[in-house]
């Protein structure tokens, strides 16, 4: 291979590599056009008139370009880069967590949609992985509520807790916001009472997805704030009732960024150009994540769990400032050991300084492959080893490393801390004959 073919390879390659993957069963549309595709490197200017020899040839220029396949010297497309690792290091077989397990973060309706052979087909991988109990967030307020009940707790009642979710459309019309309930005087009001009513039926918690924030409209256009003091009804209710708000606010930071040739998650934004939230009308990072914790400090008495650390997996220091800031916090690590797993000593030390403060999640039901990417990624120390099933890695075109925590942490992440936080927890893990820590 030449000098030239050779930079032309690396510069192709290196210009677009990333990934990621928001959790919420809802998105929010940004229109952000896919990049076009790559083409070879010509000498010849744009406006130029065919060369004879072009016009007398009988191929077309589409066939008679090289495929972008990087073979030979030639460019290569990121849609085609699937690099073989040469690292010949340790791997652990694991084949089930260390200690039980519960899951506080799964969709069983947006996944499963209430299909009865894929939850006994899940159940049974729960079985082999050590996981006790999962947490629907998925009963949204009304009918729904009540026949994922029915779904998940007709037989496995003390396998699964649910998580109420809001309805902010009620019966209006989705193309016109000022029509939604939530936009009826009074709605948070009327909403803590049919939280009241859903905890008397066993619901544990509140699940608000990402769209408060950066989906929902309000009535004059303007996106819904998440700290609205409308909303305040809600979240005091919470509060009242004993039961924590999970809640999904902004996404991975590269998804705030222009979708260019320096962002690290250029190839998953191109194949889901509708998960970007850069441009003028969306709010930032910052400013999502800071109405979030306006209302975190407002509601002390209420706990809440930012879901995916927080969305500040990328900035640990950020997140432990506000663990320090707000007793009330806690986070999960749903759908974030890929970012995790990319700074394993950072990540370590945070994990175990904040053993008390996060829980387990992973944005299941999956395959039983991403399980066992979870308890390997955080029992053993192996490096260099894949964080998803899915070609091309959904979340960034990496590898990451395990993190090794010790015993006394991973219990308190695997089950002690959801134990402590999620009423019936606790006492479905007694029903099952898991030993806990209920202090």
């Amino acid at each position: 291979m030449n000098p030239t073919g050779t930079t032309a390879l690396i510069l192709s390659v290196v210009a677009v590599l990333c990934v990621g993957s928001p959790s919420s069963p809802q998105r929010a549309v940004a229109q952000v056009p896919a990049p076009p595709t790559a083409t070879p490197p010509t000498t010849t200017p744009a406006n130029a008139a065919p060369s004879a020899d072009a016009e007398n040839s009988n191929e077309s220029p589409d066939t008679a370009a090289p495929p972008l396949d990087g073979e030979d010297g030639r460019e290569l497309s990121v849609r085609l880069f699937t690099p073989r690792p040469q690292l010949i290091v340790p791997r652990s077989d694991i084949r089930r967590a260390r200690f039980p397990v519960v899951d506080v973060h799964t969709h069983f309706f947006y996944k499963l949609r209430h299909n009865q052979q894929a939850l006994d087909d899940y159940l049974a991988a729960m079985d082999r992985n050590g996981i006790q109990v999962s947490v629907s967030l998925d009963g949204r307020l009304g009918d729904q509520l009540d026949s994922h009940m029915n779904f998940l707790w007709r037989e496995h009642r003390n396998r699964f807790v649910i998580f109420a979710n809001i309805d902010w459309q009620g019966e209006g019309r989705a193309e016109d916001p000022a029509s939604w309930a939530c936009q009826r005087p009074g709605f948070g009001e009327r909403t803590a009472e049919q939280l009241a009513d859903a905890v008397a039926k066993g619901v544990s918690g509140l699940k608000v997805f990402k769209l408060l924030g950066l989906g929902y409209r309000d009535a004059d256009g303007s996106l819904l704030q998440i700290d609205d003091p409308r909303w305040d009804p809600i979240w005091a209710a919470c509060g009242r009732l004993g039961i924590p708000v999970l809640i999904h606010s902004g996404d991975p930071a590269a998804f705030f960024e222009p979708v260019d040739r320096y962002n690290e998650r250029w190839e998953e934004l191109s194949r889901h150009p509708d998960w970007s939230f850069h441009g003028p009308q969306f709010p930032s990072l910052q400013e999502v994540l800071a109405a979030r914790n306006r209302v975190v400090a407002r509601h002390p008495q209420t706990q809440f769990i930012a879901a995916h650390i927080g969305s500040s997996e990328h900035d640990l220091a950020t997140a432990a400032q506000w663990l320090d800031q707000y007793p009330n916090l806690h986070l999960d690590i749903a759908s974030r050991i890929n970012e995790l797993g990319r700074q394993p000593t950072t990540a370590r030390k945070f994990l175990i300084r904040y053993a008390d403060r996060v829980l387990l999640g992973t944005d299941g039901p999956w395959p039983e492959q991403r399980l066992l990417i979870y308890w390997r990624f955080l029992e053993t120390a192996d490096d260099a080893f894949d964080y998803s099933e899915k070609t091309p890695p959904p979340q960034g075109l990496w590898q990451i490393h395990g993190l090794e925590l010790p015993d006394d942490v991973l219990r308190k992440i695997y089950h002690q801390n959801a134990a402590k936080l999620i009423p019936g927890i606790a006492e479905r893990l007694s029903a099952l004959g898991v030993p806990h820590d209920p202090n």
